[in-house]
Formats: C-alpha cells, sequence, structure tokens
C-alpha cells in the first residue's frame, strides 16, 4: 500500500474531504504523531517507508531525505520551500509541489489587519480597556497614505487590492514586475531604498533567500519615516530581529506588525515587552477557508505526482 505521512496540524481540521481524497485512491494516511513541528531525528524515523509527504514546515533536508528509502513526492502544505533541500529532490527523482495561492487572500487579510491593528493601537486600546483605564490613545490613519508592497506574488497583489480601497498610493519592489498588473492598480515600481524612504506602511512578501537574509535590518529601519509601520507575513529571515527592536524601542518607527519570526517564540524575548509591535503565532493563513484550500490541494498535489 502506497503511504503518504502528514505533518501539518491543521491539515484537514475542518473538513475530511482531504483525507477522503487520499484514502479513496487506496493509500494509507499517516497523521503527525507529535502534535507539533517535528524535530530532525523524528523526521528521520517517520519518513524511512512512506511513498510521499505533506509538509509544514517541518526540516526536510539533504541528511534527513537520505533516510527516505521509498519517497517519491512531497506536497508543499504552503507556497515556501525553504525548509525542503530542493537540490537533493531533483537528484534523487523526488516531485515537489506547493499549494500556490491556496491561503494568499487569509494572509493577505491578516497582513492589512495588523497594518490598521498597529497605526490605530488596537491591542494597546484594549489591553488598557481590561485595566478599567478608558483614556484615550492617538493613533494615525492609513486612508491616503502610501503603502510600500516588497514583493508583489499572489499575496502582494492581494494586499494592493485592498489597499485600493484606502485610496493609498502604492509603491512596490520585486526582480520580476508585473507591468500589467502595477497600470491596473496604480502602482509605481521603485528601488527598495526608495520604497522604505517613502512609505508610511511597508509590507513584506518574499520567500527566504540568501539575498533576502535581514534584508530590513539597521540601515533600512534608518531611512523609516519615524511613523512607518512595518508588517511581516512573509518570512521571519527577511528582518534583523535586534535592529527591529532597536528601532521599536527607541521610536525610531511608529511601530510593527509580525507574524513571522526567524525562530518561534523570538530569540530577542524583549520584542514581547514593547506596546508597539503586535505578535502573531504563523496565524496569517489560519482560516477555515485557507486550511480547507490548503488540505485540498496538497492532497490532489501528491496524488498527482504519485499516481501519474
Amino acid at each position: 500500500m502506497v503511504k503518504v505521512l502528514v505533518t501539518p496540524r491543521s491539515f484537514g481540521k475542518h473538513s475530511d474531504e482531504a483525507k477522503e481524497l487520499l484514502e479513496a485512491k487506496g493509500i494509507e494516511v499517516v497523521i503527525n504523531p507529535y502534535g507539533r513541528i517535528l524535530t530532525e531525528e523524528e523526521m528521520k524515523k517517520e519518513i524511512v517507508d512512506v511513498d510521499g509527504i505533506i509538509v509544514g514546515v517541518d526540516p526536510l533536508n539533504a541528511d534527513i531525505l537520505s533516510h527516505a528509502k521509498n519517497l517519491k513526492a512531497i506536497s508543499k502544505y504552503g507556497v515556501g520551500t525553504d525548509n525542503i533541500d530542493l537540490n537533493y529532490c531533483k537528484e534523487h527523482s523526488i516531485e515537489v509541489s506547493i499549494t500556490r495561492n491556496a491561503n494568499s487572500d487569509s494572509v493577505a487579510d491578516f497582513a492589512f489587519t495588523l497594518m490598521l491593528s498597529v497605526a490605530r493601537r488596537v491591542v494597546e486600546v484594549d489591553r488598557a480597556c481590561r485595566q478599567l483605564d478608558w483614556g484615550k490613545k492617538t493613533s494615525m490613519e492609513m486612508f491616503r497614505k502610501t503603502l510600500g508592497v516588497v514583493g508583489t506574488g499572489a499575496i502582494g497583489k492581494g494586499v494592493i487590492k485592498r489597499a485600493k480601497g484606502f485610496e493609498m498610493d502604492i509603491l512596490a519592489y520585486d526582480l520580476y514586475k508585473d507591468e500589467a498588473f502595477a497600470k491596473e492598480y496604480g502602482v509605481k515600481y521603485v528601488e527598495l531604498d526608495e520604497l522604505i524612504q517613502k512609505s508610511d506602511f511597508i509590507s513584506l512578501h518574499l520567500p527566504a533567500t540568501e539575498e533576502t537574509h535581514d534584508m530590513i535590518g539597521p540601515r533600512e529601519f534608518g531611512m523609516m519615516k519615524d511613523t512607518a509601520v512595518l508588517v511581516n507575513t512573509a518570512r521571519g529571515e527577511l528582518v534583523d530581529e535586534d535592529a527591529l527592536f532597536d528601532a521599536l524601542k527607541n521610536k525610531k518607527i511608529w511601530g510593527a506588525g509580525l507574524d513571522v519570526f526567524k525562530k518561534e517564540p523570538p530569540e530577542n524575548m524583549g520584542l514581547l515587552e514593547l506596546d508597539n509591535i503586535i505578535i502573531g503565532a504563523h496565524s496569517g493563513a489560519s482560516t477555515f477557508e485557507a486550511v480547507n484550500n490548503m488540505s485540498r490541494m496538497a492532497a490532489e498535489n501528491i496524488l498527482k505526482n504519485l499516481l501519474s
């Protein structure tokens, strides 16, 4: 019997459709037995005899993959493949797929939610009210401000579409420009430095690569407006967290909203003590709709690559 390991904890959480798709094809589905992200040693143990893996952010480096004797396909539950050794997979004819656009709307919603919440100090106001402090806290508007979108893939474009309802001026940075989209939505592509200097709100939507590692660091924070809001719903590796802490603590920028960190929880625990940051638990894609979409697409991808 063909065996598939499923590691994401939210897989099929709100619907049996995805699991039933696999079982209808005679596939044995092995659900993550640990109830959390697997360690390297646990992954080595679990993948020994599987034919396919539906994987979240669990590690799949070359050392781990070398323990898989029957592995033919990996279906990423999401789009970021930085936890998978793609070179090893290519060399060993292991098909790798992603659930492209399955959670784009959910993450775009969350990015916009973070921008609004940081600007209007929503969490601070809520926390004060729970302590019976009804004092007013001055905040900032988003309407007709300048938004800088770093990365114009599906999620970045989703943020741009939402921003048009706020009549925002939109700057964008991407090595691969979509000029037709930019023309339709009034987006101006600029260099990253210009975007950082001119934007009131900056939203990051790039993968983690050698080139993007710590791309927002001391230099970039030094160029931002003191009223700037930084939001990251992409990858924690994009932001130098110590530089972020310094910028927030010393009021070099207005605030930040982060749904991702290099490690969860972050190594710089001082971030958790600041009032001008809103922290998410990598939950931008955690909606009923996105979970169902990703589960179904991940199952369809693994079926296509295992049975075709």
